[in-house]
């Protein structure tokens, strides 16, 4: 479910707590690291039980809009009710186990979320067109719970306040985990359980292994990754450069020195992106002069020692 950029930003993330001060040690930073990387699961997990809440609370509607027996309120009977997507999932025993077992709650402690979203989505005309259909298709219904999430919940900002308050380390996470919703929802099938997928978050996985042990080369080697900056920043001193930009930095040569089976393009490529999204406006251009210079001046030196295809 996350990718190595992804885990790249959680190991930046420690590192920007960690260089500082060096208060705490680098046990406790790798066991924050692990707790992060388990909690992409409880949030996929607790967005899923969203949609869950979403289709009880459509499912109660129904039931009441019965009980007043009005022509108005029977023809207005909210169509997710019967939305065969959405039941699915409501109903996936091991989606229920999980929730049982972890405890999930927070939709009905905080139903309102479910409401508001709900009440938006029922006054769009997209759900009004749907809710039309007398006999809608496992594809009409996929498509108007695709529509719900991606353009309804996923761009809510007090969805997005609420998901940040919760936990410390969902906010950055959820741009991820959205993504892998919206794919799992192409491609459910309600008459096959196992088209509703629940990634396996092994820490032992080639991909978080990488995470850890780029966090503890950094820690380590922080003073003569330090040094490897000086002279390669052409106009600012090392000590001078944003503490986000020089853990990048300091991210990337760990990569080329420590990591064999990493191409330098890839982990400069990988690197320019992040601090597209989580540094200053020009510290992209910044970084990519800087680990091009580092590269080239490691190749002159004959300092790479690279192998194999690598991986992203």
């Amino acid at each position: 479910m996350l990718t190595r950029r992804h885990l790249r930003i959680k190991v930046m993330q420690s590192l920007y707590s960690f260089l500082p001060n060096r208060e705490g040690n680098l046990a406790q930073e790798i066991d924050f690291f692990k707790k992060s990387y388990f909690n992409s699961f409880s949030l996929y997990l607790t967005l899923l039980a969203f949609l869950k809440s979403t289709y009880e609370h459509a499912l109660s509607l129904k039931d009441l809009q019965k009980k007043l027996r009005t022509k108005k309120n029977i023809e207005q009977s909210p169509s997710l009710a019967g939305n065969k997507i959405l039941q699915f999932i409501a109903k996936h025993p091991i989606l229920v186990n999980h929730i049982n077992k972890r405890k999930i709650k927070f939709w009905e402690l905080d139903f309102d979320y479910v409401k508001s979203n709900f009440k938006t989505l029922a006054e769009s005309k997209k759900y009004q067109d749907y809710s039309q259909k007398e006999n809608p298709s496992v594809e009409e219904d996929r498509d108007i719970i695709i529509f719900f999430y991606k353009e309804v919940v996923a761009p809510s900002v007090g969805f997005y306040d609420y998901i940040e308050d919760k936990e410390l380390t969902w906010i950055d996470d959820l741009p991820v985990v959205n993504t892998f919703i919206l794919r799992i929802l192409q491609k459910i099938d309600p008459k096959n359980l196992n088209s509703l997928s629940f990634p396996k978050m092994n820490i032992e996985d080639e991909d978080p292994r990488f995470a850890i042990e780029l966090l503890e080369k950094v820690v380590v080697n922080n003073d003569a990754l330090q040094k490897e900056m000086v002279g390669r920043t052409p106009n600012w001193e090392s000590d001078r450069i944003a503490l986000l930009d020089a853990i990048m930095i300091k991210m990337a040569i760990a990569e080329i020195l420590y990591f064999p089976t990493i191409p330098p393009k890839v982990t400069m490529n990988e690197y320019i992106e992040i601090s597209k999204d989580y540094s200053t406006p020009k510290s992209n251009i910044f970084i990519n002069g800087i680990l091009d210079k580092i590269i080239k001046d490691f190749e002159d030196l004959g300092r790479l020692n690279k192998s194999g295809r690598g991986l992203i």
